[in-house]
């Protein structure tokens, strides 16, 4: 049996779970199941009101079909002939897979890790369609571009979507977001100023005749004695990036946006959302980071931020100078940035050399190391991490969490914390996954977006990703994604976390089904 991509938006079908991927599936997601024992095939539309499934035999399917009022020709649905029944779906962006009793598990208790078939990336190489993407850069401020990047502006019609990226990387970490998301949406991600190509055109600091330029480092942007007059009190901070944000969305897109945004990216986008909730259809936090800046904030803070004689602008001062070409140094050698790679990325099989490479031209630029120096000392945003997570909470906007499990540095307790915070905001948690769960498992966070957007924007008549039940949502389910890429089967495990959710019934709920599989062991001859 072949299930493809199909047009229906109101079923999927339930089989058993002893299946197998074809040894030359591509995203088509073919499936042979084993012939050696019966099969049973449901059947599923779901409830347009309640999101409630509703399942039946193919049978009682096909005669409806043929016998019922307005009946059409299975031929309209792929057909089911001689035994070898195809599925074809377009508009569906998933399949449930598993036995019937699997389906009665799914709708009382969420605790069955029930298959669910999503699509992978379009696969070029075999002709399937990826949205080209454009580069482009914006003037924003003198000697101040900004680099960023775009797909599907033919879309005219469908809603905005800005990715934010994490630190030390640029525009480039969403490439599979652009090439996928931008066959539906109109999709932007940019550079922060001081990374990516968002870095200065120009040395923002001058040499004196004796001074470091004699030594052979004029060639060191941003390390020189006197500052430019464009470069006045230039700071790569979380307030200048969210000013980017802002001015960016009100002069390039033009728009409110959703806003996805992973690590930094997720601090940012949070801040800004907090500061122009108008401007903002929704925010979804990939791994984010809860904490930036280690300085105190000048206007948060004016007695504590005199203390400190220095917060990030240029010129860097002589002591500073020294302490970052040693750091620089270390943190900019390839062996350094191949080390950091392999922390952030559970799955190792996964392929990173564009993303190490990217990286590392980026740290070749002359003011790559005074553009880290700025960052490192700048001083914290006027909001906090907690305080944003509030006023977003205030203004209503929608807030998705999508966060790797296996994240050795933003670890999923910082994203219960937000959940515990703001309970209405969705929580779905993948593993394995790391730091950059958008590039490691692009193929499960493109779906969770793409679902996560078709229900905001129908207002709630296109369920939510993974939810099959209004009533198991409130706790939490767990679902076994699986998809293929570059001919492989590949799987994930995804758990939703409802409004309900509790870290203590999650401990007593284990532990009761832990009680129950010994007891189960136990008197079973």
């Amino acid at each position: 049996m072949e299930i493809l991509s199909s047009s229906t938006a109101s079923c999927c079908l339930v089989v058993n779970l002893r299946w197998k991927l074809a040894e030359n599936g591509s995203n088509s997601s073919q499936l042979k199941l084993p012939t050696s024992r019966e099969r049973k095939i449901l059947f599923a539309r779901t409830n347009q009101r309640n999101g409630s499934l509703r399942f039946s035999s193919v049978d009682k399917f096909l005669e409806k079909l043929n016998h019922g009022k307005g009946s059409r020709s299975l031929d309209s649905f792929g057909g089911l002939k001689n035994g070898n029944s195809k599925v074809f779906s377009g508009n569906s962006s998933s399949y449930v897979v598993g036995g019937e009793d699997d389906v009665a598990s799914i709708t009382e208790n969420g605790e069955s890790p029930t298959k669910v078939l999503i699509p992978g990336l379009p696969d070029e190489s075999n002709g399937e369609y990826s949205a080209p993407i454009s580069s482009c850069f914006w003037k924003w401020k003198p000697k101040l571009n900004v680099h960023y990047e775009k797909a599907g502006c033919e879309n005219v019609n469908s809603p905005p979507v800005l990715f934010l990226p994490g630190f030390g990387v640029g525009s480039f970490h969403y490439e599979k977001q652009l090439k996928d998301l931008g066959r539906d949406y109109r999709v932007w991600a940019i550079d922060f100023l001081g990374q990516g190509m968002s870095l200065p055109v120009e040395n923002p600091t001058l040499f004196s005749k004796d001074g470091a330029a004699s030594e052979g480092k004029d060639s060191i942007w941003g390390f020189g004695d006197e500052i430019e007059p464009w470069a006045n009190e230039l700071v790569f901070s979380m307030d200048l990036w969210q000013d980017q944000v802002h001015n960016f969305i009100e002069e390039v897109i033009g728009e409110p946006v959703y806003i996805v945004g992973n690590s930094l990216g997720g601090f940012v986008a949070l801040y800004f959302a907090a500061r122009y909730p108008h401007l903002v259809k929704g925010v979804t936090l990939l791994n984010a980071t809860p904490f930036w800046g280690f300085l105190p904030n000048p206007i948060r803070s004016p007695r504590l931020a005199r203390i400190f004689p220095w917060s990030g602008t240029f010129p860097l001062p002589a002591n500073v100078r020294k302490l970052i070409e040693f750091f620089w140094q270390k943190i900019s050698d390839p062996k350094s940035i191949a080390e950091i790679l392999k922390q952030v990325y559970t799955d190792h099989s996964t392929n990173i050399d564009k993303v190490f490479s990217r990286i590392l031209e980026i740290t070749q630029h002359p003011a790559a190391a005074a553009s880290f120096a700025s960052i490192m000392f700048a001083p914290q945003g006027q909001l906090s991490f907690k305080e944003t997570l509030a006023r977003c909470k205030m203004s209503d906007i929608p807030i998705c969490l999508v966060y790797g499990k296996e994240d050795p540095w933003v670890k999923p307790v910082w994203g219960l914390q937000v959940k515990q915070q703001v309970p209405e905001a969705l929580y779905y948690e993948i593993s394995p996954a790391g730091h950059c769960p958008h590039d490691e498992v692009p193929e499960a966070v493109n779906y969770l977006l793409r679902g996560w957007i078709k229900n905001l924007e129908s207002h709630g008549s296109v369920a939510l990703p993974l939810h099959e039940d209004a009533e198991v949502v409130e706790n939490s389910i767990a679902r076994d994604l699986e998809f293929v890429r570059e001919g492989s089967r590949k799987s994930v495990i995804v758990r939703f976390f409802g409004s309900r959710f509790s870290i203590w019934n999650s401990l007593s709920s284990y532990i009761n089904s832990q009680f129950r599989k010994t007891t189960s062991r136990i008197l079973t001859p």
